[in-house]
């Protein structure tokens, strides 16, 4: 390989919210954080080099993507994912989840219903929640170590809550589904035939693993292109999360619209021109740093699939088809959540995500970041096998 994954970054004390503030979390000090997603390996070196130059110019001032950010999003999802986007779609924001709440807001009203597919990525719920709408949940199905969806209990739920936004985890954190066609389609013809719309989260599109494709919700449907707010962005893949840049990409001119008369109201304008030019610098000269990645991150996962087999074959790792966020079953050791949580922090010394963080479903589950040098996740393995072998 070109580029050493081996390599350890000292990231304490560099404003780190994996590393420096544990106890803001309420977590003891000194434990070996596998949380948030937030790769442990330096972005690409012709970001960082695009960054020193823009650096170098002195001036940070209003900034937006021209034409020229534009024609290097448009190559990257056509490339890699067959998608013809416009220019008239693009709204930036600083994030996902900014974008969703935006969303939230400028589409429904207080009270109004959205549904997710729990487990599932916790700040979805939060953000309902505290904008004041009703969370519905349409459980995800766990059967023989692989999820799939009820969609039985999807239409109904819709039906009998008067569900107007749908929010889809495609790849889906923390379960690791990469949606069939069938699936999505399944899904997007139901949100249709009752006017849902559909936002979908499609941030960890670029980490899929062998045997499986992303495809974008959007463009399996003409009909699902008007009804979608498709977000994306450059900051899972190249670990750009702190410069704050995402592309959402609106056809409907209504819902785009709305979004940005939300958007307006809490003041945003610009996006950050650091993100600008390290999304630029990504997209156009990052590939093959970011498959060598995907490369090293495989080459980890059978590494912890060969460490549970062999040390802790009672921890079940639910074998992902995307992301490099790994959800584990804990539920063989049949602990209380407040036990498990126990033996993962003050036993283990660890700190990763407790699955009941996910919602419905979530219990005896922890997710873990194997986006690290091995030598780490050999030291967090290490530990829980400690751990729990002591027991």
């Amino acid at each position: 390989m070109k580029y050493n994954f081996n390599e350890i970054v000292q990231r304490d004390n560099t404003n780190s919210i994996k590393y420096d503030f544990a106890n803001r979390r309420g977590k003891p000090e000194g434990l070996l954080p596998l949380w948030v997603a937030d790769m442990d390996f330096k972005t690409p070196a012709p970001v960082v080099e695009a960054l020193v130059e823009k650096s170098k110019h002195g001036i940070f001032g209003y900034s937006e993507g021209g034409q020229d950010y534009f024609f290097t999003l448009k190559d990257w999802f056509k490339t890699r994912f067959d998608w013809n986007i416009q220019p008239e779609w693009l709204v930036t924001t600083p994030g996902a989840v900014y974008a969703i709440a935006t969303a939230i807001r400028g589409l429904t009203q207080v009270g109004d219903s959205i549904i997710i597919q729990q487990p599932v990525y916790y700040p979805f719920a939060d953000t309902i929640t505290i904008n004041e709408r009703k969370l519905v949940v349409n459980q995800l199905v766990y059967d023989n170590g692989r999820y799939s969806i009820d969609f039985a209990d999807f239409e109904n739920k819709i039906i009998d809550n008067g569900v107007k936004i749908f929010i889809l985890c495609n790849p889906h954190n923390p379960v690791g589904r990469v949606w069939t066609r069938e699936e999505l389609v399944r899904l997007g013809d139901i949100c249709l035939k009752h006017g849902v719309t559909v936002i979908a989260d499609e941030i960890h599109q670029d980490f899929i693993y062998p045997g499986h494709r992303h495809l974008v919700f959007a463009d399996l449907k003409p009909e699902f292109l008007g009804i979608t707010i498709t977000c994306t962005a450059p900051s899972k893949t190249f670990n750009l999360a702190g410069l704050q840049v995402s592309n959402i990409f609106i056809e409907n001119k209504e819902i785009k619209r709305k979004f940005k008369i939300e958007m307006k109201k809490g003041g945003y304008n610009e996006i950050n021109i650091m993100g600008i030019v390290a999304c630029m610098a990504a997209y156009s000269k990052g590939r093959k740093w970011l498959e060598e990645l995907k490369t090293y991150l495989g080459e980890n996962l059978d590494f912890i699939r060969a460490f549970l087999n062999e040390q802790l074959p009672q921890v079940k790792l639910i074998e992902p088809e995307g992301t490099y966020l790994i959800w584990l079953d804990f539920s063989e050791l049949r602990l209380s959540e407040e036990q498990l949580e126990d033996l993962i922090i003050n036993q283990a010394g660890l700190w990763l995500d407790a699955g009941t963080m996910f919602g419905a479903g979530g219990d005896g589950f922890q997710r873990i970041n194997i986006a690290a040098p091995r030598l780490i996740l050999e030291q967090a393995l290490t530990q829980l096998d400690r751990a729990i072998n002591e027991k």
